[in-house]
């Protein structure tokens, strides 16, 4: 199975509160924006003009790649609510 097939099978109960927080004052303090190359559901883009960082928390794959890999502590990532997040298919 290649990452890029993923979303074909996928299926996510999205929940109203993002469980994805960003500290944006931490966040700007980066240079590197790891969690944008990291993030294997492309869920992070870093915008060049406004030196901002925003969060696509609806389709998160949960894998928690964003927590680990900020090295500056900005990402705070929990896994949804029970009941919400991410549902793989097999069909």
């Amino acid at each position: 199975m290649k990452v890029e097939n993923l979303p074909q099978l996928t299926q996510f109960i999205v929940d109203e509160q993002s469980h994805i927080i960003i500290n944006k004052d931490v966040c700007q303090s980066c240079d590197q924006h790891p969690c944008v190359r990291a993030c294997p559901a492309n869920c992070y883009t870093f915008d060049e003009a406004t030196q901002r960082l925003s969060v696509v928390y609806e389709t998160c794959l949960e894998c928690g790649t964003c927590h680990v890999i900020c090295d500056k502590g900005a990402v705070d990532w929990s896994y949804p609510r029970g009941g919400y997040g991410v549902c793989c298919r097999l069909t």
